[in-house]
């Protein structure tokens, strides 16, 4: 009886307001645990990643359907593909992740098998490495090992984290951090991995 006289009194409406308050915050609290929910359990089973260096998008895929696109920064000079070390562009081509690394000092990253074979013909076509190089980068494609990565056609490729906001890397793709969680608990050791102008 006290309730009802308080509820039909001056405060029904502040009671009213309450109760929608309620009502609508279960509603918004739902979405937002579905939300949680769905980035947790992203696992795909045929995954693959488009980068495209124009858009500065990393588009994660399962298969041929889209999961995640995310914005991201590249190498200082991001026009153009990866010549030599040190040119602060980041490679174009099909690639794939060689390694996951979880003590990155960039927060998280995969690595990307640069150079290919492609660039190793190249690099001594120009001069900028050794027969003996090229045929380890070639050899490490063939068998689906790490390329060399110390040599004048540069390395150490990675998609890692520390910010998208601005192109910062020396040639890497990189992603925020919470998005490079995503994305490394997503892929595994030979996700392909396209980048394209």
């Amino acid at each position: 009886m006290a309730l009802e006289r308080f509820i039909s009194g001056r405060w029904r409406n502040a009671a009213l307001i309450l109760a929608a308050a309620l009502v609508l915050s279960g509603g918004i609290a739902a979405s937002f645990m579905m939300a949680i929910k769905e980035r947790a359990s992203l696992k795909p089973e045929d995954p693959r990643i488009e980068i495209r260096k124009s858009e500065r998008t990393l588009t994660l895929f399962d298969g041929d359907r889209t999961l995640r696109t995310y914005r991201i920064g590249l190498g200082s000079q991001p026009v153009g593909d990866k010549e030599i070390e040190g040119d602060g562009r980041t490679p174009e081509g099909d690639f794939r992740i060689f390694v996951k690394n979880p003590n990155s000092r960039f927060f998280l990253s995969v690595g990307l098998n640069y150079p290919l074979p492609e660039d190793a013909h190249r690099g001594l076509r120009s001069g900028f490495i050794s027969n003996e190089e090229r045929d380890a980068i070639v050899e490490a494609h063939e068998s689906r090992s790490a390329p060399p990565q110390k040599t004048a056609l540069g390395g150490e490729i990675y998609i890692h984290g520390h910010g998208s906001g601005s192109d910062w890397t020396e040639g890497c793709i990189a992603l925020e951090d919470d998005e490079m969680k995503e994305l490394f608990d997503a892929v595994s050791v030979g996700t392909p991995v396209r980048i394209l102008p």
